[in-house]
Parts: C-alpha cells; sequence; structure tokens
C-alpha cells in the first residue's frame, strides 16, 4: 500500500499543462529567462539570539548568483531559468553537536520584493514531501506573486532541506536502474511467507544502500531530520538578516514549521500551513487516515467520471473500485506496453492514480490513462507514476524518493510490530478499496524497520507558547493529508483555522481569491480571518 504523501500541488500543475498543453497557466514556473547579474556577496547577520557555537553559522555572508549551476537535472535548471531568481549556499553543521566538525551545504534561492522600501523581510517557503525541493518552488512561487503584496513586500526564498536537491551531499539510494527495477517488479508485494521474506531482504538491503551510497553515511542519515531541518531554517533567518521567520509550509512542509516553532519560539513572527500533519498522529494512524482521503478523492473522481461520455470506468460510480481494479490487477501478471520500451506495473497504475487525485486539474488526465490501458497501452499512466516519481526525459531520478524514505525513517519511531500492520492494511484496504491488489494482505516490515540509525524525533503535541497564533489551512477533501488533520493542528497552535471547501492537496496562492486574500493579509499584518471562516472554489 502505499506510504505517506509526497509533496504539494506543484507537480501536479507541471504535469497538468504537460498533458493538457495548456500553454502558461497560474501553475507556470518560467516567465521570460534570466539575465542574472554577476554573483554579489551579503553580510547581514548574525540577528537574533545565536546558539552556543554557531556565532560563524548564523553570522556567515551569502554570495548570490546564478541559479542554473544548482541544477541536477534538466528539469530542475529549466525551473530555476526565471526572471529574478538568485541562489547561494547556506554552509551548516553536518551534527548540531559538534559544530566544530564536518559541514554540508544547503541549496537557497531567492526571488528579492519589487518593493525594496516597503519590503517587510523574507517569506521561507516548503513545499513539503519530506524530500521536495524548496527551491524548485521558491522558483515557481516568486513568479507567481510577483504582482501582490507578498512579491512586492517579501522576499521569497526557498531551500533544499538537507540530503535534498541542489544540497550537498544528497542522500543517494539507488541507482536509476534499480529504481525502474523495482517499480516494474509486483512479485515482491505478496502476502505468503515467501512474498514477506523476500519483501523485507528487500527492505533492509534498502537502508544498507542508503548508508553505503550516500556521503558521510550513517551520520548523513542520523542528522536527516526534521529535528535538524528547523535548525538549518533558523541559521538561514539570521544569514537573510532577519529578526524573526516568515513561513509558509506546504503538506510535509507543515511539519517543519511547527516543529521551527517549538524550537524557537521566540523566532517566529508569522506562520502559514497549508495541508496539515497531525502532529500526534503516528506513521500508520497518519498512514490510514491518508488512505481515507485517497478514498475520499477517488469516489469524487468516480462521480466525476460517470458524468464524461467517455469514462473508462462506466456510468455508474458505484461500480468504479471494482471498474479500476478489472482494469489494474491484471497489471500484476501482465503489465502495458508502453512507447519507449518500459511496461507499466500494477504499481505504478496505482500510483498514477494517487497522483491525479491529488489535483481535479489531473482527472481528464487519469481517466485517457485508463480508457488507454483497455487497449493494453500504459503511456499517459505513466507519464503520471513517473511525475509522482520524478523520473526525468533522461531517465534519471530526482533525489526526492531516496530522500522522503530517509527522512521519513528518522521522523517517527519504527514500526516493528506485525499485528499493527495487520490492522492498518485491513483498515486501509476498508477506507481506499480502489487500491487493493486482490491478493491476501502480508506483514512485511518496511524499511525504517531496518533503518541503521534511531528515530530523531516522534509524534507529540508541539509546545508553543510564546509563538504567535498560526494561519492554518485546511481542505474538506483532500486526498493527502485530511481535513481533520488541520482542524487538530489550528487547535494545537492556537491559531486560527481557514477551510477550503473542494477536492485536492493544498489551496494557497493558487488563485482562490477567498484564501489568498486571507493568507496575505495575515502575512502583511497578522490579521487572522474570522473564526469559522470557509472558502470555496
Amino acid at each position: 500500500m502505499p506510504v505517506l504523501e509526497r509533496y504539494s500541488y506543484r507537480a501536479a500543475c507541471l504535469l497538468a499543462v504537460s498533458l493538457l498543453a495548456a500553454g502558461l497557466t497560474a501553475c507556470t514556473t518560467t516567465e521570460d529567462t534570466a539575465s542574472p547579474a554577476g554573483p554579489v556577496t551579503e553580510s547581514k547577520g548574525p540577528v537574533g539570539q545565536v546558539p552556543g557555537g554557531l556565532d560563524t553559522f548564523y553570522g556567515q555572508s551569502l554570495t548570490w548568483g546564478d541559479c542554473g549551476p544548482f541544477g541536477t537535472s534538466d528539469e530542475m535548471r529549466q525551473s530555476f531559468d526565471v526572471q529574478g531568481a538568485e541562489c547561494a549556499r547556506l554552509r551548516v553543521p553536518l551534527d548540531y553537536a559538534r559544530p566544530d566538525a564536518e559541514t554540508i551545504n544547503l541549496g537557497v534561492l531567492r526571488h528579492k520584493a519589487r518593493d525594496p522600501d516597503e519590503r517587510i523581510g523574507s517569506l521561507v517557503t516548503n513545499p513539503g514531501g519530506p524530500g521536495a525541493s524548496g527551491m524548485v518552488s521558491a522558483a515557481s512561487t516568486g513568479i507567481q506573486v510577483r504582482n501582490n503584496p507578498i512579491g512586492q513586500r517579501f522576499d521569497v526564498v526557498g531551500f533544499d532541506p538537507r540530503g535534498v536537491g541542489a544540497s550537498q551531499p544528497a542522500v543517494t539510494c539507488l541507482t536509476p536502474a534499480e529504481r525502474d527495477a523495482d517499480r516494474a517488479d509486483d512479485s515482491e508485494v505478496d502476502g505468503t511467507p515467501e512474498g514477506v521474506a523476500r519483501q523485507e531482504a528487500s527492505e533492509r538491503e534498502f537502508g544498507e544502500k542508503c548508508a553505503e551510497r550516500t556521503e558521510y553515511g550513517a551520520k548523513m542519515l542520523a542528522n536527516l531530520g526534521t529535528r535538524d531541518v528547523v535548525k538549518d531554517m533558523d541559521v538561514l533567518r539570521s544569514a537573510l538578516g532577519d529578526e524573526k521567520l516568515s513561513y509558509l509550509g506546504y503538506s510535509y512542509g507543515t511539519r517543519i514549521g511547527y516543529a521551527y516553532a517549538e524550537a524557537f519560539p521566540g523566532n517566529v513572527r508569522s506562520l502559514v500551513l497549508d495541508g496539515a500533519l497531525d502532529p500526534e498522529q503516528d506513521s500508520v494512524e497518519s498512514l490510514v487516515g491518508q488512505g481515507e482521503g485517497f478514498g475520499v478523492a477517488f469516489g469524487e473522481f468516480a462521480s466525476w467520471c460517470a458524468e464524461q461520455q467517455d469514462c473508462a470506468l462506466g456510468g455508474d460510480a458505484a461500480g468504479a473500485t471494482q471498474a479500476f481494479q478489472r482494469l489494474a490487477q491484471p497489471l500484476i501478471d501482465n503489465p502495458a506496453r508502453v512507447g519507449d520500451g518500459r511496461s507499466l506495473s500494477f504499481e505504478d497504475a496505482t500510483i498514477a492514480a494517487v497522483q491525479a487525485l491529488y489535483s481535479q486539474q489531473l482527472w481528464e488526465p487519469l481517466n485517457t490513462g485508463l480508457n488507454e490501458l483497455k487497449t493494453g497501452k500504459g503511456d499517459t499512466l505513466m507519464l503520471l507514476a513517473d511525475t509522482y516519481n520524478e523520473r526525468g526525459a533522461d531517465g534519471g531520478y530526482a533525489t526526492t524518493q531516496d530522500a522522503f524514505a530517509a527522512i521519513r525513517c528518522v521522523d517517527d519511531p519504527r514500526v516493528t510490530d506485525k499485528a499493527k500492520i495487520r490492522e492498518a492494511q485491513r483498515r486501509y484496504a476498508e477506507v481506499a478499496p480502489f487500491l487493493d491488489d486482490g491478493r491476501p494482505d502480508g506483514d512485511a516490515l518496511d524499511s525504517c524497520a531496518f533503518w541503521p540509525v534511531p528515530n530523531t524525533s516522534e509524534p507529540h503535541l508541539p509546545s508553543v507558547q510564546g509563538v504567535p497564533p498560526a494561519l492554518v489551512v485546511s481542505t474538506t477533501n483532500d486526498p493527502a493529508t485530511p481535513y481533520q488533520a488541520g482542524v487538530n493542528l489550528a487547535k494545537a497552535m492556537k491559531g486560527s483555522l481557514l477551510t477550503y471547501e473542494g477536492t485536492q492537496h493544498t489551496i494557497f496562492l493558487q488563485g482562490n481569491p477567498c484564501v489568498d486574500d486571507a493568507g496575505i493579509a495575515y502575512l502583511l499584518d497578522g490579521t487572522l480571518p474570522a473564526e469559522g471562516t470557509r472558502c470555496s472554489g
């Protein structure tokens, strides 16, 4: 069954553009080709309280220049090729307990405020994951907000968290060929004792490869999680010259936001948290909650599809789950052909469906792909699955999947109780039956159970005394981060809940005036929407 949510809306936007040939839309990431000036070094820190032994990091200069060299793939370099974007590297300790030892570098991208005289400060953003590139997200966001008060009064800043994207070193676990082979092989997902043994051996090997292939090995993996990312973000705040942090976090980025608030309560100016993770849920409960979200979103897709003349699932939404299973389950033994010579597996087909459920913009491509599947073709579904997995046209992969697994394994306690795993499988199948592969459930442990280093965080209610109220945005039919998680986080943060009535993953700065106006007002001067405010499309 799928693991926890991956990232925010951005990939859905980019894929919708490529599939629907929509041209430049609200999801656009480029405007005019960038014409970077020569490098400029700025020294603005240290600002605010500096933890012991970290003076050189908090007071470091940042040299801003062309973003091109920061791209680790053609897709990433294309994302950075936008007017006004400039990039720098931030140096941080590998292990904050030993700041005089090894250091690592984080990639940072900035769009400067268009009205310097009215500048408030920096707005630091994170798109989620864990493992998604904050630099890529900020490149896009900076263009989207260019002509609204955020772009005029804030420097929009995104950083690639440690181990991710342009940051050095990046987490490295599987080669592209190994990733392709893993996606194509459905045989390991087998509930028989033999199948469980194969799967657990593969999961153990994955962790071993991550430790072997990532620079600094287990030491890097041990200092990769949210605990350390929020410390990096405070170093960034100081180096940027901001007394207090203004932050926008989507999806898993909300966890970074509330963890930062707990670690540095006196350094928070404002927090917009959209698509929340519930801070008290463990990984199993989060997984089941997410499954329920995807199940509801699939029902919404099925209802829409039933009204289309060419609905691949038929005209009866009530039978959509069975119709989807009839199309997808045969792929276990007979993968569909794909134009580039690869084959579409059951895993890829279900991941394609999950990717499409993140946004209604992808419902039409999902229906197209399911209709293609009836003829034995898997091209459109593979494109959806490739986008989820961030596989480039050259066959290479972004760091996201490897980083996602590594961060997840240190952010939460490992699950080794097989009875708990079986119960989670049963509950997940009940709330998201369309993803059922038709085979007996197993109780295989995942890679985190064999991870070479211990976890550094665990679910808990954050202590946020003295932190300004946060603005939490939650969508009623969010497929990846359920609505109730936002309700719970708003209460935990003693903040304000803004409800969006819709079916998609995250909504702020995506063109809904009701949501955008409320969020902008809060970021500008701290004004929170009235209690019970609800927005719709």
